[in-house]
């Protein structure tokens, strides 16, 4: 209850500006973890579907009776060419998401610290307007609270930096399993 209140009372005393970038990082970790659930758990099904395809394979079973995304390309007329635009198109649907956690990634920190340069840029012009002298009493909560938003913007991009590793992993992990699925059919030609 007591962190309620001092959020409260942190964003009651900030300015439009430090609500909009914590707004913002807010969105973008939001987002993070939507990427992250949807693309992981979608990655982990095609996953399992291909390593079925390719065990499948391996034991002599036609193309069109697996649940391989090559099983629209039809067996009668496989080419290394055709193969290699089905992987493509694989890989091109595996790594979706993952321009927006590279982005989230990139430019959260660089939302913050433009949050916390206004803050301090009000603290100062608030402090030249008063006429006294500042004291590091005066001015060092004013800093601290804005830093916050710096905080939030190193926040979120360290998770959205590491679930584009993640599922740019299984993103490989599955190509290479499509890519193993290929070349033994253009083996078994």
């Amino acid at each position: 209850m007591e962190s309620i209140e001092l959020l409260i009372s942190y964003l009651s005393k900030s300015s439009l500006v430090t609500i909009v970038v914590l707004a913002w990082l807010s969105l973008y970790f939001v987002i993070s973890f939507t990427i992250l659930f949807s693309r992981y758990n979608g990655l982990n099904r095609w996953i399992k579907r291909e390593k079925q395809s390719l065990e499948a394979i391996l034991l002599g079973n036609k193309l069109e009776n697996t649940d391989s995304v090559l099983k629209k390309c039809p067996q009668s007329n496989l080419s290394k060419e055709r193969l290699e635009v089905f992987i493509s198109l694989a890989q091109n649907n595996s790594t979706s998401g993952l321009t927006a956690l590279a982005i989230i990634a990139s430019t959260s920190p660089f939302i913050g610290l433009f949050g916390t340069v206004i803050s301090i840029l009000e603290t100062f012009a608030a402090l030249g307007q008063g006429g006294g002298a500042a004291s590091l009493s005066v001015i060092a909560p004013a800093i601290s609270e804005a830093l916050v938003a710096t905080g939030c913007g190193i926040f979120v991009a360290i998770p959205a930096y590491s679930f584009n590793l993640l599922i740019k992993r299984k993103a490989y992990e599955l190509i290479s399993l499509i890519q193993r699925e290929t070349n033994l059919l253009l083996s078994s030609k």
